[in-house]
């Protein structure tokens, strides 16, 4: 009965996210203060879960290529901690941000971990899923580093697997932003 009943929670949820806009979420970021994504309105964005402990983890040297390059021309990229993969992100919010700043330099902004699969599934997650599903129509996220392409105006533009490098999505970037 309580599988059900979560069952019916998620399916509500889902269906009252379907005419929301990207804008109307709210995240908590690495500091934990709460952020609004309109104030995002206006520019492409570039949604990735992250981890600190991934074979992936590499991408952030070239993530934070892609903001140096093209943040000041409306671009701004958005890394969400997550530890559902292996436990691949493990540390505090405060351990993760030192991580990327020591590590990679990261300047990008940077928020709390969440969980982007499942019935934990934060809200934003299941409303890129949604408007960009994964291979052969499934939207589980498959693992870290997995990225979303929003445009200028909120729309959901495309899912990048998480082998693809943020160095091969660069036109991809600099066609919205012209």
């Amino acid at each position: 009965m309580k599988k059900i009943l979560m069952l019916f929670l998620v399916t509500l949820s889902l269906m009252a996210g379907e005419n929301m806009s990207i804008y109307e979420f709210e995240v908590k970021d690495i500091d934990g203060k709460m952020v609004k994504l309109e104030k995002y309105k206006g520019r492409v964005m570039l949604i990735v879960n992250v981890a600190s402990h991934c074979g992936y983890t590499g991408q952030y040297a070239g993530l934070e290529t892609l903001h140096e390059r093209y943040s000041d021309k409306g671009l701004s990229i958005l890394g969400f901690p997550c530890n559902q993969f292996l436990s691949q992100e493990p540390g505090t919010e405060e351990e993760i941000k030192n991580f990327c700043s020591s590590s990679y330099g990261v300047k990008f902004d940077m928020f709390s971990k969440l969980d982007v699969n499942g019935v934990s599934a934060h809200p934003l997650y299941r409303f890129l899923k949604k408007h960009a599903g994964g291979v052969m129509g499934l939207d589980l996220i498959k693992w870290n580093f997995t990225k979303f392409l929003i445009d200028q105006d909120g729309n959901v533009l495309q899912r990048y697997a998480p082998a693809t490098t943020p160095e091969s999505i660069e036109e991809d970037i600099k066609k919205l932003l012209k």
